[in-house]
């Protein structure tokens, strides 16, 4: 197994953690996207780096990618930072081979730092193995705790080592790669889609409910087995690959070099309960579910929410960009004109300057900036797919009355968020969350808006035209179809030192 120099840097001291952004969006925020490539006649690693590049909207602090070139050949590059900082061409022609396996990742389990980047590469008695990991473990404690006597192999703070770890075990145990990867899975509780690269191929699986999505294609004919795996069908089409399916909740499958069929499995039977706010917020408009764009879907929830929430204005704008399917589908059906009246700087990405305080209370705009032209006189609707915390939806409505609006109508395209996410969303805690805390005539008054109102759940269920208990709505109504100690439902630091010994006492 290989290293090269890039990757050898992650040895040394760690990123401090004070330096990453604090001002965190109004928004759920995603954990991460996985990808991986098999083809043996492809620049896997190019191929990748664009499949990231398409998921970067599933995760911005960290990205790597693993190359296996030949069976016991492994290299690896991963760094702190966007796709395009942290790969260049010079990186990607180090990275030769057959397949590939990448990561980008938001932190939900374990601090924002270098060495809890992905993929997580380890050795066996039948191999190295890659593995990256989108969601998170309610179990994560519990099993570090099985796994203590390998705690001084450890190296980062995160569940999806201790997946790593578990499959390890196993296949050192003598099971074959896919037993190994069955026995590790059956040892993790909570949502898992897992890519994994090996001696024997690709595997790609999900956790019993299909929290998190996953999806495969091919490139080129069929017959050449080329693979693709992807969190979404973005990753496919960038790089021209063939959506064939889903990974389907408690499925498995292996691709092998050379077969044009893959093997399919089921390692276990339970109700699938994909999150919906993947189709309200996080997956890119884009990408397909259940046979369509997510823009439709989007547009759809707006129509529902002009008829669940109707109000007299002369035009409504969007939050860009997630908000603006929604506030195009409610001028639809509202009749009120549909304009832009937010710009957003598509520039801004994760920065390590941050405005001083005085230029923070002096309102400064780094992401939307209002157009007074558009919406001076106006009564304003305004359409949002979320609210979490309600600080910057609250700066939002002041620089809206600051620019001429005479009234500002909030509407939000999903329901409230009540319950923090354990899944794989970094919702903060209960008590951090405005709707848990504030009625909705306080929120309104908190938020300075003329009117405020949520998309219903019903109404939400309904846009997705499918049955409401294919989803998990547990962010709206405390439904969490896996359980977990109330212990773990404190912080996503759960595995830090701090938080090992506050759960030891």
């Amino acid at each position: 197994m290989h290293n090269d120099e890039a990757t050898e840097k992650l040895i040394g001291p760690v990123l401090n953690e004070q330096l990453l952004p604090e001002h965190r969006p109004d928004k759920p925020e995603e954990a991460c996207g996985v990808y991986a490539v098999m083809a043996s006649s492809q620049p896997v690693a190019n191929l990748a780096y664009f499949g990231l590049y398409a998921l970067q909207h599933r995760g911005q602090e960290s990205a790597g990618i693993a190359v296996f070139d030949g069976d016991e050949q492994v290299r690896l590059h991963k760094d702190m930072g966007l796709v395009s900082q942290v790969f260049d061409q010079d990186v990607l022609e180090r990275l030769p081979g057959q397949l590939a396996i990448g990561h980008n990742r938001y932190s939900t389990t374990g601090s924002s730092k270098v060495c809890n980047a992905q993929p997580v590469l380890l050795n066996t008695s039948r191999g190295p193995f890659a593995l990256a990991h989108n969601g998170n473990l309610v179990n994560a404690a519990d099993l570090r705790h099985d796994l203590a006597h390998l705690a001084s192999e450890l190296t980062s703070t995160t569940d999806s080592e201790l997946i790593a770890f578990a499959l390890q075990e196993a296949v050192n145990a003598g099971l074959d790669w896919d037993r190994a990867i069955r026995q590790a899975a059956a040892r993790c509780r909570g949502a898992f889609s897992l890519v994994i690269g090996t001696p024997d191929g690709l595997f790609a699986l999900r956790d019993g409910h299909g929290i998190r999505p996953l999806v495969f294609g091919h490139l080129g004919d069929r017959e050449q087995a080329q693979w693709v795996v992807s969190s979404e069908t973005c990753g496919l089409d960038i790089i021209g690959a063939t959506f064939d399916g889903d990974v389907l909740p408690g499925e498995i499958i292996h691709f092998r070099h050379g077969d044009a069929n893959p093997e399919r499995s089921r390692w276990i039977e339970e109700p699938a309960k994909l999150c919906v706010f993947e189709m309200i917020y996080f997956a890119r408009p884009d990408s397909r579910f259940f046979g369509e764009s997510l823009y439709s879907y989007r547009v759809r929830i707006g129509e529902v929410l002009a008829r669940e929430t109707p109000v007299e204005a002369d035009i409504v704008i969007g939050v860009p960009d997630s908000g603006i399917p929604a506030a195009i589908g409610y001028s639809q059906v509202s009749g009120i004109p549909f304009g832009d009246g937010l710009i957003k700087n598509r520039y801004v990405g994760r920065t390590f300057i941050q405005p001083t305080q005085a230029m923070r209370e002096a309102g400064i705009r780094v992401k939307l900036n209002p157009l007074p032209d558009v919406l001076a006189g106006k009564r304003v609707v305004v359409i949002d797919d979320s609210i979490v915390r309600g600080t910057t939806s609250r700066k939002l409505v002041a620089a809206l009355r600051d620019a001429g609006a005479t009234e500002v109508h909030m509407r939000i395209s999903s329901p409230p968020v009540t319950h923090p996410c354990f899944y794989g969303i970094d919702t903060d805690t209960q008590d951090q969350l405005i709707a848990a805390r504030l009625t909705l005539e306080e929120i309104a008054a908190h938020l300075g808006v003329d009117s405020l109102a949520y998309l219903s759940k019903e109404g939400m269920v309904e846009a997705a035209q499918s049955h409401s208990e294919h989803f998990c709505t547990a962010c709206f109504d405390g439904a969490y179809p896996i359980e977990m100690d109330e212990s773990l439902r404190n912080s996503k630091l759960m595995l830090e030192p701090a938080g090992l010994a506050a759960r030891s006492r």
